[in-house]
């Protein structure tokens, strides 16, 4: 009896995945593929003629190839963003864990409150204005890691807690000091997690929309979610062109997903369960 019930939750775990990810994939493949009349009524059909390549070029050509330059920015962007964010994340994980002091509770306050408390946009302009560092691509870093640091170092903090206190002691006596302990002895060890920061933030850092559309306006430093405003307007929508471009911004996540779900679930549940 047990088992039928596993089965029929499976089926329908299943069931409900195909309907809420595949099909509304499939319906912009479809679109995708389509020509401009055909994609305005917005059935889910099979496409009388393919125009894959001629979608797929005229999007890249719009407005001066800022699709290509938009990939550029997103890319440097996200691998900055996220090597800021192992780095420091693993950083100050490591230090909580492992060197408590008077300090450690309000860190703790301040790394909680950064989950909680929304983001304000006005506030975070002003400063970027003040300091010289809105419209930049340094300016953006700076957001992405600081909206991302509190997640990061939740999720350091936990496995560090499941590294055994024995192996510093160790390469203390060794004389290795705090740099070289931290970056030879633990960090290695913190692979499983690393992948995990990894790939969770460079897809959330890649497929961001409203942190780039207030912090970082311009053409020249456009990403690629923003691109998605080529072929919308006011009283019209190149709908063919615009799933072309949400096709084309939608592949490198998914790969991404598709490789790396597994480190994805271990390091999201290694502290949990060793802890």
């Amino acid at each position: 009896m047990r088992h039928a019930q596993r089965y029929i939750l499976g089926g329908v775990a299943i069931a409900a995945s195909i309907v809420v990810f595949l099909v509304p994939f499939a319906f912009i493949v479809l679109t995708a593929v389509k020509d401009r009349r055909q994609a305005a009524t917005r059935s889910f059909d099979w496409p009388t003629s393919w125009h894959f390549w001629d979608n797929l070029m005229e999007v890249l050509r719009t407005q001066d190839y800022m699709l290509v330059t938009a990939f550029i920015n997103s890319i440097i962007l996200t691998v900055v963003s996220v090597t800021l964010l192992v780095v420091l994340g693993a950083m100050v994980g490591f230090v909580l864990q492992r060197r408590p002091s008077r300090w450690t509770a309000i860190v703790n306050f301040l790394v909680l409150a950064g989950l909680i408390i929304p983001p304000a946009v006005v506030p975070t302009i002003w400063v970027l204005q003040s300091i010289g560092m809105f419209k930049t691509m340094h300016g953006m870093i700076l957001i992405e890691v600081a909206y991302g640091l509190s997640f990061t170092i939740l999720l350091f903090r936990a496995f560090v807690a499941t590294i055994p206190r024995e192996l510093d002691e160790a390469a203390i006596i060794d004389g290795a000091g705090p740099l070289r302990l931290f970056f030879q002895v633990v960090l290695p060890l913190l692979k499983p997690v690393v992948v995990t920061v990894i790939v969770v933030q460079s897809v959330a850092i890649f497929n961001d929309f409203t942190n780039p559309l207030y912090y970082l306006p311009g053409k020249q430093n456009v990403t690629v979610q923003l691109t998605l405003f080529n072929f919308q307007g006011q009283f019209n929508t190149s709908l063919h062109l615009l799933f072309m471009n949400i096709l084309l911004i939608t592949i490198p996540p998914l790969i991404v997903y598709l490789f790396f779900n597994r480190q994805i679930v271990a390091g999201m549940t290694a502290g949990a369960v060793k802890g």
